[in-house]
């Protein structure tokens, strides 16, 4: 079960790879008449300001469509796009395949997570978005170093050179920094809102720069596409089966796989599996077969650690699996 949570692979595999769910056009490829009807419709900063001469930002879905565009990734929740405008300007598009919420209430929500996004360090920041009849995007930063997945995938198939130690560790605490500040939001809903949940942790949501600093993304992006209950709590979407409830205890769950795969990939999730290999006093004997990385011995039971932490973070039992702050204080001491 969990190497099938972590390691289904996509059809295809592509910078930012979120997963092949169906094959999608991009935008560049709708047809010339459509783009010539839909010309006037505006990219909508989120920083509240209008699309004047002297805001810097003045997109129309025309300027998106006429610019280079090409899928860098696909899932259950929508196609991210990277865009290359006229005067050099990169970005990341997040369409959404199917969006439940009416335009009042996305504006709402993106406008929310926008502000939210620019108080953390850690968070990709959101740019903008549109909301027409046909198109439903938003626009964030993009990062030419890529998602984790793609720093992890590199290493296993392509033969690049695997992250040392210390850089994996920097990206742990980095992200579970990110976490912990999405978790500590108050109030913590607001208008059918969760506001102190992430929702679709994975390695492909994680963004890397050029010094190695991590940013986590599409931050409450499953709620711009679905209403969220009430009562259950419920949103089926590409990382949350009908089943499973859009909580901080299951964001716990998804980031104690996101260690596991920065530390071993498939062969740290089998040695769980196997049932031989849990803990402290167990690993020692197999870390050459479990850790992708090398260490020297000080380092060692830093690793034992985050090793540790991640089993608790993936305990059947949500009421066992510890708080983000807990596991932030322990991994940082």
């Amino acid at each position: 079960m969990l190497a099938r949570a972590l390691y289904t692979k996509p059809k295809r595999s592509f910078r930012y790879n979120e997963g092949s769910c169906r094959s999608s056009l991009s935008l560049c490829e709708y047809d010339e008449i459509f783009i010539g009807c839909m010309e006037n419709e505006l990219v909508v900063p989120c920083d509240g300001g209008a699309m004047e001469e002297d805001s810097g930002f003045k997109w129309r879905l025309k300027d998106v469509m006429w610019a280079s565009v090409g899928v860098v990734g696909e899932s259950s929740l929508g196609v991210t796009e990277k865009v290359v405008f006229s005067d050099g300007t990169c970005r990341i598009l997040k369409r959404f395949r199917m969006v439940y919420v009416r335009r009042k209430g996305f504006r709402r929500r993106v406008a929310r997570l926008a502000e939210i996004g620019q108080c953390c360090d850690y968070l990709v920041p959101v740019r903008a978005y549109l909301y027409s009849k046909r198109f439903k995007f938003v626009v964030s930063d993009y990062y030419p170093m890529g998602s984790l997945y793609d720093l992890l995938i590199g290493a296993r198939e392509h033969g690049h050179t695997p992250l040392t130690w210390k850089k994996r560790l920097k990206i742990i605490l980095q992200v579970a920094r990110a976490i912990c500040f999405i978790h500590s939001q108050s109030p913590t809903r607001e208008r059918n809102m969760i506001m102190n949940v992430h929702g679709n942790l994975k390695t492909s949501n994680i963004m890397i720069d050029v010094d190695f600093n991590a940013y986590l993304s599409n931050y409450g992006f499953t709620q711009l596409a679905k209403e969220v209950s009430d009562d259950t709590h419920q949103c089926n979407t590409s990382s949350q089966s009908p089943r499973e409830p859009l909580s901080r205890k299951n964001d716990i769950y998804h980031f104690g796989l996101i260690m596991l795969d920065i530390l071993g990939g498939a062969k740290a999730l089998e040695s769980i599996e196997s049932c031989d290999c849990e803990r402290k006093g167990d690993v020692k004997d197999k870390e050459g077969e479990i850790f992708e990385f090398t260490f020297e011995g000080k380092d060692r039971w830093k690793v034992l650690k985050v090793w540790n932490m991640a089993i608790e973070c993936i305990n059947r039992s949500r009421e066992a699996r510890p708080s983000i702050e807990n596991i932030l204080l322990h991994l940082s001491n």
